[in-house]
């Protein structure tokens, strides 16, 4: 598993932070299991109230992120699955997702935490969505870099334009 090394979480206070998650729709066990665990670490940092904002798919993750980012939020967690076909339709999503979400984080100086999943199959995914029986939990995982990073970049005295 791709978790082996990580990081022990270490909530920190993060009350002051505006933070929106934007969630995909497909694959709703393991959407359903990304969220709760993005309200997991929510809750963990002390973040009284965010904003939940669901989109068709994947693809859509980024330009609904740079959205929300323009409305002046300290943290935007994109959550999504993508799950390999038998076309190359799977790597061009996972690309364009990947490099939307870059984007807004970089032109906006805002941490986007990456909950993206992008799985060989089900089981895959399911092993990351923070589920009973899951090995990971990606949506917790993904929330609780972005909060820590939007600390840091508080500390530096740097915030979003």
């Amino acid at each position: 598993m791709s978790g082996h090394g990580a990081p022990a979480p270490a909530p920190v206070d993060c009350s002051d932070l505006r933070v929106a998650v934007v969630a995909a729709s497909w694959h709703t066990q393991v959407m359903d299991g990304l969220i709760a665990g993005a309200q997991r670490a929510l809750a963990d940092y002390h973040v009284a109230e965010h904003r939940l904002v669901r989109v068709p798919g994947a693809f859509e993750l980024a330009v609904v992120a740079d959205a929300l980012a323009r409305q002046h939020y300290d943290v935007v967690v994109a959550l999504g699955v993508v799950i390999r076909g038998g076309t190359p339709h799977f790597d061009y999503v996972c690309q364009a997702v990947t490099e939307g979400l870059v984007r807004v984080a970089l032109d906006r100086s805002l941490p986007v935490g990456f909950g993206v999943l992008t799985c060989d199959g089900d089981q895959q995914a399911l092993d990351r969505a923070g589920l009973e029986g899951s090995k990971e939990d990606k949506g917790y995982e993904a929330t609780s870099a972005a909060l820590l990073t939007a600390r840091t970049l508080k500390e530096l005295g740097t915030t979003a334009p």
